[in-house]
């Protein structure tokens, strides 16, 4: 078992059970699943590119990361309907832990100036979403298999009743937010 998730099997879900008063184990926050996309832009023209993206999103991740498609055509982005637009992969479970772990304390820590995510990005349904600007920060992306860099948005889908209970869940688990509002 992955030491982020034992750690919230251990000490985490009691610490929130006591801290929102909830009754029902049921309705205990947990992570649900984390979602990691990359919007390819022009790159999606480019089949290599978009290949190199797939891969480091692949190895970043653990799984196999897909090519999205446009589902309509927009004139005026110069998209058509079927063009590749984008990369995402979704990860639950040990993978997800491993992932989170990964992020926390290693690829954050690698980024200069870092000073913390921030506190802004719930979504109003229990969700945090936040984006980092380069792949390079994470330990098995080599610099010499980059063809281009590229940011990412990751999103960490909790079952949290709302924002309060998700960031207490976030910051329990080790998520370093910024210091303020």
């Amino acid at each position: 078992m992955n030491r982020l998730k034992a750690r919230y099997q251990a000490e985490i879900k009691d610490a929130l059970v006591k801290e929102f008063d909830i009754k029902n184990p049921m309705l205990i926050p947990a992570l649900e699943k984390v979602v990691i996309s990359v919007g390819a832009g022009d790159d999606g023209k480019d089949s290599k590119i978009l290949q190199n993206i797939v891969d480091t999103i692949s190895l970043i991740s653990g799984q196999k990361a897909q090519v999205k498609n446009a589902k309509k055509s927009v004139a005026g982005f110069k998209v058509r309907e079927g063009y590749p637009v984008g990369v995402k992969v979704t990860i639950r479970n040990e993978q997800m832990y491993a992932f989170l772990d990964k992020l926390i304390s290693v690829a954050l820590p690698r980024v200069k100036d870092f000073r913390g995510l921030p506190r802004t990005g719930f979504d109003g349904r229990a969700n945090y979403n936040f984006g980092l600007t380069e792949q390079l920060m994470f330990p098995e992306v080599l610099f010499d298999n980059v063809l281009k860099t590229h940011g990412m948005n990751i999103t960490i889908v909790t079952t949290a009743a709302n924002d309060k209970q998700a960031f207490k869940l976030l910051e329990l688990v080790g998520i370093p937010f910024a210091k303020g509002k």
